[in-house]
């Protein structure tokens, strides 16, 4: 009975799909008892190969997106933004990140500190009138469509539908009641009380056309007034009332509360208010802060006058 025997068997490496054969022909032979010479045949092997590596590196490089721009104190909110900011237009004597170059006259007049009684009550008159600016706006902010507006006794373009709604009334950082009992009390002590001054009555008049035309740059002032006299009017209002009130302490400079959480409470709802800013409306109400530190210097420096 005639058999065949295979003298040699292929190998075709199907388990390993991915590699590329080196040969693709491979050589099987056979012989039989019939055929006095050996039959030998070329089999093709079918050739496995992975797709090519470079092209997907390509698609993976030009799909991934750029990292995004993180801006000083984003990650905390824009309240921290500003913060950081306003740090910067400080002298390195004022704050650790302050850049701020002093020129030597503004220099020399803070170092020598000769306050008067007649310049402070300047400085609490013309800042008092920006108080009462700023929250007679924020009064009459939530009302875009008042009855007021609709008889034209205002105009209806200064009531826009502005982010300062009633969540920032009564946040217990108000000074205008505050300034208005410590002026009677100079009053009372015989001073006579002047009229607000140019500083004051310019920057009333640009919070007013900015209130109407620019909200974001109006939350930039409204943000560096309150939180200044917070921190660096306190320290102020210490030095004045040392040198020329015996101690006694003013009303401006007490708050009903604790002040740190009012502070606070106002950071969450200016955060809020620019959550739904875009990043170019952020960066212009940062761009503000360089005029509310003039105008609002240009008030302070009154008490040295």
């Amino acid at each position: 009975m005639a058999s065949l025997t295979p003298i040699s068997q292929t190998h075709f490496l199907f388990n390993k799909p991915h590699l590329k054969l080196s040969s693709p022909r491979t050589e099987t032979c056979f012989q039989s008892s019939f055929v006095s010479k050996r039959l030998c045949f070329q089999l093709k092997a079918p050739v496995f190969g992975r797709m090519p590596l470079k092209n997907t590196a390509v698609v993976a490089a030009t799909t991934t997106e750029k990292p995004k721009k993180r801006y000083p104190g984003e990650a905390k909110g824009f309240v921290e933004e500003m913060r950081f900011v306003a740090m910067k237009l400080h002298t390195r004597e004022q704050a650790k990140e302050g850049e701020k170059e002093v020129k030597e006259k503004e220099e020399e007049a803070v170092r020598k500190w000769e306050p008067s009684i007649d310049g402070y009550l300047k400085f609490l008159v013309d800042i008092k009138l920006v108080y009462d600016t700023l929250e007679e706006i924020v009064e009459k902010a939530s009302f875009p469509f008042c009855d007021s507006a609709k008889s034209g006794s205002l105009r209806p373009e200064s009531h826009l539908s502005f982010p300062l709604d009633a969540e920032f009334r009564n946040t217990g950082l108000e000074r205008s009641e505050k300034l208005a009992k410590d002026l009677e009390w100079f009053k009372e002590q015989g001073y006579t009380i002047p009229k607000p001054s140019s500083p004051g009555v310019t920057y009333s008049q640009i919070l007013q056309e900015l209130s109407e035309k620019d909200p974001q740059a109006f939350i930039c002032h409204f943000y560096n007034i309150y939180f200044a006299h917070s921190a660096g009017g306190q320290m102020i209002g210490r030095k004045v009332a040392a040198q020329l009130l015996h101690k006694k302490e003013l009303e401006f400079y007490k708050w009903d509360g604790d002040l740190s959480q009012l502070l606070q409470n106002v950071r969450d709802r200016l955060n809020k208010v620019a959550e739904g800013w875009t990043r170019e409306e952020k960066d212009h109400c940062l761009e503000e802060t360089e005029k509310s530190f003039k105008h609002s210097g240009e008030i302070l420096r009154l008490i040295l006058s």
